[in-house]
C-alpha cells in the first residue's frame, strides 16, 4: 500500500488535471470495466514489454506474488478465481494484475491462463514510473480506475462470499436435521415401541460394544417370562395385555443401572444384562427383588390385572464366553422355571443345576 499511496501523491489524484486534448480518444470512465481507451492503451503500449503467450499457457497462479500488471494487445486470458466464483474472459485492451504493480509482490487472486495465442504488454514498476513522470494526468485518471476496479471487485467478492456463507449454513442446517433425524431413526431401530426397552437389536448392539470395550465380565443375565400372558390377553383384551407388559418393563426398568440394559426380547418375553460384581448372590438378589415385586403387584385388586407371575432364569455370563452360551444357561434356568410351575426364580451355571 506504500507504493500506491506514494504513486497517488506523486499524480496528485487529489487534484487531476483534465484529460489533455492532444491525447484522442477520451478515457474510460467506467471503473467496473478493464478495457483501455485507444489513447490509453497507446500511453502503455509505448512504455511496456511486449511478450506472447500461447493457448493453455499459465501467465500466473492464484497465490502467486506479483508486481507486474499485464495488458492484452491480442487473443483472449481467461481469470479463474477458483472455489465456485465467477470467472472471467478478458480481451484486447483489457488489463489484469494491477494490484501487483500498485502494491508490490501482491498475491494473486486468480489464475491467469491463456485462452488463445496472442500477445501481452507487460508493465513492471521502471515502466510504471516512467509514465508517471512523462504523464501524470493519465495515470491519475487511470489510478483512481483502478482503485474503484479493485473496490467494486472487493464487494462483489465479499456478497458472493456472504451468498455461499448463507447457502453453507442452509446446508448445514439441513445436514444437522438430516443427522438428527437419522440418529432418531435409529435409536428407534434399537428400541421396543410398547415398553421403550431395548429390543433384540438394541441387546445385540450393546453387546457388540461391549465387546469392543473387552467389557463382557462379571456380568449377570435374567431371563423373565410373563406367567398366564395369554389368559390375560383372552379374558381383558390386548390392551390389558399390554399394559402388564408396560408394568413389567418398568420393573426392569427400575433396577437397570447407567451400563446395565433391559430389553424386551419379543412377546411376554425380557432380558436384563447388568454388572454383578457380587457373583452368583448378586445375581438372584437382582431376580429375587423383580419376582416378589411383581408379587406385590399382582396381590393389588385390580380389574383388570396390572401385573402377572413371573418367570426367571438365572445365569452369570462365562468369562471369556460367548453370549449364546450365557443365554443358553439362562434359558435353561427360565424352562426349569416354568416346568415347576412359575411364579418363582431357577439358577444354572455351567455344572450345576439348581432343582
Amino acid at each position: 500500500m506504500k507504493r500506491m499511496s506514494a504513486l497517488a501523491a506523486q499524480v496528485g489524484t487529489d487534484a487531476p488535471a483534465p484529460w489533455p486534448a492532444d491525447l484522442a480518444g477520451a478515457p474510460q470512465d467506467d471503473p467496473g470495466t478493464p478495457e483501455l481507451s485507444v489513447s490509453e492503451y497507446a500511453l502503455f503500449a509505448g512504455i511496456a514489454r511486449p511478450r506472447s503467450m500461447r493457448a493453455g499457457e499459465v501467465l500466473f497462479g492464484r497465490g502467486d506474488l506479483g508486481t507486474t500488471m499485464y495488458i492484452i494487445a491480442s487473443g483472449q486470458v481467461e481469470l479463474d478465481f477458483g472455489e465456485d466464483l465467477v470467472g472471467k474472459t478478458l480481451g484486447p485492451r483489457e488489463f489484469f494484475g494491477e494490484l501487483g504493480l500498485l502494491i508490490g509482490d501482491h498475491a494473486r487472486s486468480a489464475t491467469a491462463c491463456a485462452r488463445a495465442d496472442g500477445e501481452l504488454l507487460e508493465v513492471r514498476h521502471e515502466e510504471f514510473q516512467r509514465l508517471v513522470d512523462a504523464r501524470p494526468d493519465v495515470v491519475a485518471h487511470f489510478l483512481r480506475r483502478a482503485i474503484a476496479r479493485v473496490v467494486l471487485n472487493e464487494q462483489f467478492l465479499i456478497r458472493r462470499l456472504r451468498r455461499r456463507n448463507t447457502e453453507l449454513q442452509g446446508a448445514l442446517d439441513s445436514l444437522r436435521a438430516a443427522n438428527d433425524q437419522l440418529t432418531r431413526a435409529e435409536a428407534m431401530m434399537l428400541r421396543d415401541e410398547l415398553t421403550g426397552l431395548f429390543n433384540r437389536r438394541g441387546l445385540r448392539a450393546h453387546l457388540q460394544e461391549r465387546e469392543r470395550n473387552g467389557a463382557t465380565g462379571g456380568l449377570g443375565l435374567l431371563l423373565v417370562d410373563c406367567d398366564g400372558f395369554k389368559q390375560i390377553n383372552d379374558e381383558h383384551g390386548h390392551v390389558a395385555g399390554d399394559r402388564v407388559l408396560q408394568g413389567v418393563a418398568s420393573i426392569l426398568r427400575s433396577v437397570s443401572g447407567a451400563n446395565d440394559i433391559a430389553c424386551r426380547l419379543g412377546g411376554d418375553e425380557f432380558a436384563l444384562l447388568f454388572r454383578a460384581d457380587g457373583g452368583r448372590a448378586e445375581v438372584l438378589r437382582y431376580a429375587d427383588f423383580i419376582a416378589e415385586t411383581a408379587r406385590g403387584l399382582q396381590d393389588i385388586p385390580q380389574s383388570p390385572p396390572r401385573m402377572c407371575a413371573l418367570s426367571i432364569g438365572a445365569s452369570l455370563l462365562p468369562p471369556g464366553g460367548r453370549w449364546s452360551d450365557g443365554y443358553g444357561l439362562a434359558d435353561t434356568a427360565l424352562y426349569r422355571a416354568k416346568r415347576l410351575g412359575g411364579n418363582r426364580v431357577e439358577w444354572q451355571d455351567a455344572t450345576v443345576a439348581t432343582e
